[in-house]
């Protein structure tokens, strides 16, 4: 039996895992990824979107510019267009701007956004493998492919994992301080800390095909876009371009008496999606079967021993909140193990993970689940007359644009998800009694309540405030009269990173301290530094506070 040792073990190597790994490397952590598939295995093609604030993460992490850099062409429009058939003219679209013009043009619905780095348009075939070569790359990673989790044991000084080498048949034994499980929505490690699934097990059906129609584009009597929702008599699908010019990824939404996936034709549903003959060239290159559900693990850990992403909650993928939630997840949890690991943090403190992450989960797939439903409800009320030619199905096309816009712009342009969100129950909070601002999906109010995430501004010098926070906790000082030795020095005492940045006054910011995370959420405010400095700094580390 093969023997290995790291600090942390990371069962998946998706981009959950891949992030964890980045984010953990980067403040000094040695990893082992276990992940089962070969390194050439094509990713599945669900996902298609990076949000705003997982941009944001991958600033961080140095890698915004590798990601956004891949995908689609660089002019190829990230719209969502609305049609009867996806080669049929528009009679709605979202304007949302090619990543060629994406920091430039704040013409779309989410122009406006607080942030260094808006959402990304990208096929996970594309990501996954970019994440993943990051990771590999790292010094402090070692990426193990073909290595499957069979079980592991744990006790209060570590971990010991066994997994099966799948291509040699060798067994091997990872000895580690810390497990998280990032290995999907048939996680063993969840199986293994004895967490349950609960929730809305059957949402809706739907048959996903990846195909490759070289002579599509050609066909289309509309400008490209990124997201193609096509709504007709006979079927209603979302068609998303994959490489911009030849492959697409078409979800198929079963009706509600359509509850047999071999039933239903899925090559002729294809093509009334499309709006294309039976002769037209299409060549399936994978198709998936799948019922989105609504389900969140009963705990996210045991012990020494973590599961985040699909391992720990699975949702329809409405908003394109499933992977991002999960990336939220690994961020959340890389600075609190990283400072145990070091010996700043307590090891009490990895108890905020799940009383952050869990309520979080469960609003954003409560939002999914109520956007899936909505969606489902217009699918089946399409009118009959749509494709009426002339003014009457000019004038019912206008009204379902109109009620579709309203509809799926929150969707995809879903700012509360990404800067709303707040913790409001977490142990290592400092809170002020002061209520944090509610969010709907796409509605947010940038705030310095504990708990929010750590605004983001512009500095004097044309910074982003993100790349001045560094790594650490970062002391926000907006009056330079203020004596801050105190906090430095209690911070000092006991280990804690903490640097001190100057800034000039400026909204959302009304207190003139205000203390932020390492993963960029706001642990403490004021106008003067607390009586008792070393409690303060005691609670940020998830050490008992007397």
């Amino acid at each position: 039996m093969t023997s290995l040792r790291t600090s942390v073990l990371i069962v998946g190597g998706g981009p959950v895992g891949s992030t964890l790994a980045l984010d953990l490397a980067g403040r000094g952590i040695d990893v082992i990824v276990a992940e089962q598939n070969p390194p050439d295995t094509q990713p599945g093609v669900k996902c298609n979107h990076v949000a705003a604030r997982t941009m944001e993460i991958f600033r961080r992490l140095g890698i915004a510019g590798r990601v956004r850099d891949a995908g689609l062409p660089p002019d190829h429009a990230n719209d969502v267009a609305f049609r009867t058939t996806a080669v049929g003219p528009d009679f709605a679209r979202i304007h949302i701007p090619c990543r060629r013009d994406r920091y430039s043009d704040r013409s779309g619905p989410d122009g406006w956004w607080p942030t260094p780095e808006p959402p990304h348009r990208i096929n996970q075939i594309y990501l996954d493998p970019l994440l993943a070569a990051e990771a590999a790359a790292h010094p402090r990673v070692r990426f193990l492919n073909r290595l499957r989790l069979q079980g592991f044991t744990q006790d209060e000084t570590g971990v010991t994992a066994e997994a099966l080498d799948l291509d040699r048949g060798g067994k091997v034994a990872i000895s580690c301080a810390y497990l998280v499980g990032c290995d999907g929505p048939a996680s063993e490690v969840r199986r293994q800390i004895g967490a349950r699934m609960t929730g809305d097990a059957m949402i809706g059906r739907t048959q996903s095909s990846y195909i490759r129609a070289p002579g599509l584009a050609a066909r289309l009597q509309a400008a490209p876009a990124w997201s193609t929702q096509v709504m007709n008599p006979r079927r209603s699908a979302n068609m998303f371009a994959v490489d911009g010019r030849e492959t697409w990824l078409v979800h198929n939404y079963l009706r509600a008496d359509e509850e047999d996936f071999e039933a239903v034709d899925g090559d002729a549903c294809l093509r009334h999606i499309l709006g294309v003959e039976p002769s037209f060239g299409i060549e399936v290159i994978s198709r998936e079967n799948w019922i989105g559900r609504r389900l969140l693990a009963d705990r996210f850990r045991d012990r020494r021993a973590f599961i985040c992403g699909d391992a720990a909650h699975i949702w329809a993928p409405f908003a394109g909140y499933g992977m991002n939630a999960g990336i939220a997840d690994a961020t959340n949890l890389a600075w609190m193990l990283a400072g145990v690991l070091k010996g700043w943090a307590d090891p009490a403190v990895l108890a905020a993970h799940e009383a952050e992450r869990w309520p979080i989960t469960e609003q954003v797939s409560k939002y999914a689940m109520g956007t899936a439903l909505s969606l489902a409800r217009a699918r089946a009320g399409v009118p009959a007359d749509i494709e009426a030619v002339g003014e009457r199905g000019d004038a019912v096309r206008v009204a379902l644009g109109s009620r579709l816009l309203e509809m799926h712009t929150p969707q995809f342009c879903c700012g509360g998800l990404n800067f709303g969100s707040f913790y409001d129950r977490s142990p290592i909070v400092a809170y002020d009694g002061e209520p944090a601002p509610t969010y709907t999906m796409d509605t947010f109010t940038p705030s310095t309540v504990p708990g929010c995430r750590t605004p983001h501004v512009w500095m004097e010098d044309g910074r982003s405030l993100y790349d001045a926070l560094g790594l650490d906790f970062t002391l926000l000082r907006f009056d330079r009269s203020i004596d801050v030795a105190g906090l430095v020095e209690a911070a000092a005492l006991r280990g804690v990173p903490l640097a001190v940045l100057d800034l000039a006054a400026q909204a959302p910011y009304r207190q003139k301290l205000v203390l932020s995370r390492p993963d960029q959420h706001v642990a403490w405010r004021g106008d003067l530094l607390p009586s008792d400095a070393l409690s303060l700094i005691d609670r940020i580390r998830g050490a008992p506070v007397a």
